[in-house]
């Protein structure tokens, strides 16, 4: 019973900290970084979990977890950051910009699936990011299928659209499932709008639009785009 009454006492102190102004477009959560909302048609889908496969070392996901942060603060809704690894390092970020961020910090897998559940049943965040590249295959594997069906399941009631990133495909729940075929050095990281360089393409869309249903595998081919911020 302590334990229902901390996670309600939780549960209120979300809805009072982060109201938000949701940013739709067709069920979509519209960032205004070309390299996702043109290769996916319009934004991130609410309802839905996005997996973004990230499986070189230095691909840009900390640039882009950035990125996304600066679009919640430019339209003025909240983002929630479930850091799998403890990774995230705000300092390139500014305080401005993280009054827009719930960052949940988490040294294990396991405490960021906890996380992503408890945030997915409250409803309050336009966008979750669950960020899990760094966290070790051994760890990610030992993660039970059911227990992306269940955070598939929550996101599907609430506006939200919950992006999860991995280093090797694993969310079999996910109805959108991108690629980041990037592989950055140092002079990448240099260079002014790195994040322009992102290449992601779509492997697989299942997402349910306003007049019908999307079910399609995209090709590696597909056109790529380029993403400036």
């Amino acid at each position: 019973m302590a334990a229902s009454a901390r996670i309600i006492d939780l549960r209120k102190l979300l809805t009072e900290r982060f109201p938000h102004v949701a940013v739709t477009t067709a069920g979509r959560l519209f960032t205004g970084l070309s390299c996702l909302d043109e290769q996916i048609g319009g934004g991130l889908p609410h309802r839905a979990i996005t997996e973004l496969i990230s499986p070189q070392i230095s691909a840009g996901t900390a640039s882009l977890i950035q990125a996304l942060i600066h679009c919640a603060y430019r339209d003025n809704y909240f983002l929630a950051l479930i850091d799998g690894r403890d990774s995230f390092d705000p300092s390139g970020v500014g305080n401005a910009r993280l009054q827009h961020l719930l960052w949940v910090r988490c040294s294990k897998a396991s405490e960021a699936i906890k996380a992503a559940d408890l945030l997915l049943r409250d409803g309050n965040f336009p966008l979750v990011i669950v960020d899990l590249v760094l966290n070790a295959s051994e760890e990610l594997r030992k993660i039970p299928q059911a227990h992306w069906y269940r955070l598939q399941r929550l996101v599907e009631v609430v506006p939200t659209a919950c992006l999860i990133l991995t280093r090797y495909e694993m969310v079999s729940s996910a109805q959108l499932k991108l690629l980041l075929e990037n592989s950055w050095d140092i002079r990448t990281f240099e260079t002014q709008n790195a994040l322009s360089r992102a290449r992601i393409i779509v492997k697989r869309s299942h997402i349910r639009s306003g007049i019908g249903t999307s079910c399609c595998d995209m090709s590696p081919r597909r056109p790529q785009c380029a993403c400036p911020i």
